[in-house]
Parts: structure tokens; sequence; C-alpha cells
């Protein structure tokens, strides 16, 4: 079974990353870390339009959950609020882990 788990994640990780290299984002902004550069005021107003899931607050921290980008930045996606959605922090980690 452990080995069979295994094969699944090696062809998983193997499939994302061919995946990584065709379509990732070579005309993005970047910042001085060559980081794809993000604009505050696109979390601000996916903030003020979508309220923390947790506690209901338009403001403030938000606990056990992120703001996510539906389509990675990374993969061309826009930093909009239309390409938001709340995430819990295990599910960030999941698709952090295959993206």
């Amino acid at each position: 079974m452990i080995r069979l788990s295994t094969l699944l994640l090696a062809l998983l990780l193997a499939s994302s990353l061919v995946h990584a290299k065709s379509t990732y984002c070579t005309t993005c902004e970047r910042d001085s870390h060559g980081k794809i550069k993000r604009h505050p005021e696109a979390k601000k107003a996916f903030r003020l339009e979508h309220p923390c899931p947790s506690t209901g607050h338009y403001k403030g921290y938000c606990k056990g959950y992120v703001v996510d980008h539906i389509v990675p930045l990374k993969r061309g996606g826009k930093d909009d609020p239309s390409n938001m959605q709340w995430q819990t922090k295990e599910d960030s980690r999941v698709k952090d882990a295959i993206e």
C-alpha cells in the first residue's frame, strides 16, 4: 500500500512539474525578489465584497482562512477580486504542494 501511495505521489508531482513548465507565466510583472507582483488593493477589494467565513468581518485577521487565487498568478491568473476565494489554511497547503 505504501509503495502504491508513493508511486501515485511521484506521478502527481511529475505531471505537475511538466504542467508548470508549459504554463509558467513569463510575462508577469515581478518584484525586486523575482516574485510575481501582487496588488494589495485587489485583496482589499475582495475582502470588502466577501466577509471572512470564520468571523463574518470584512477587515482584520481571518482565523483559519487565507485569500487564494483560483487560477494561480504563475499560471497567468489575474490579481483581481474575480480570481480570488477564501480557502482554509489546510486546503491552501495541499493546493500549494501540487501547483
